[in-house]
């Protein structure tokens, strides 16, 4: 899940606009980031923490990020490049799963044009480089992106997110290609 999160979000990094203001008032409108198209800064209530309040757009992403780990861990086509992952929460230790929650949620907002979040995480190479992240079981493969996509889809329709932001996002992940396949 940690190269498909960042797959995603680097991509995005690397292709939405910033909105754009003008010094005069007949301009054309801003342009709409991927963020704002997922619900943008407006504040609504966090289901998952009661009485807090979280940015739409953030939670849209989280909601795709949660899903899609969970999508991945079932497709056996991909979910051994996580083992560490699966072996710490099938003993009942969500502390991975919450961290990579984070992280991707983070990462996927700054590449989808939110300007209150900042990643930390790895760069994209050596996040999926089992030499340099002794979290991830293997190099993808071709195969592996595309599974990769194939379950990101997959939870982004779980969560209602139209297919044309779909379209949006899986033309953004597939910039990562040459970045996260190294096998």
């Amino acid at each position: 899940m940690l190269f498909a999160a960042t797959m995603l979000l680097g991509g995005a990094m690397l292709f939405t606009q910033a909105c754009k203001k003008s010094d005069t008032p007949s301009s054309t409108p801003a342009t709409m980031t991927l963020y704002d198209t997922l619900g943008s800064t407006a504040m609504v209530k966090d289901p998952a923490n009661a009485g807090a309040m979280i940015e739409a757009g953030r939670l849209a992403v989280r909601s795709v990020v949660d899903s899609a780990i969970f999508v991945i861990a079932g497709d056996t086509a991909i979910n051994g490049h996580f083992s560490v992952l699966l072996a710490e929460v099938t003993s009942g230790n969500t502390s991975g799963f919450m961290a990579l929650s984070k992280n991707l949620t983070d990462f996927f907002c700054v590449a989808t044009g939110a300007k209150d979040f900042t990643y930390g995480g790895k760069n994209m190479k050596d996040a999926h480089d089992p030499a340099a992240n002794p979290r991830m079981n293997g190099k993808a493969d071709n195969s592996d992106f595309d599974a990769f996509i194939a379950d990101l889809v997959i939870a982004a329709k779980k969560n209602k997110v139209p297919d044309a932001v779909i379209a949006r996002l899986g033309a953004i992940v597939n910039t990562l290609r040459t970045v996260v396949v190294q096998a």
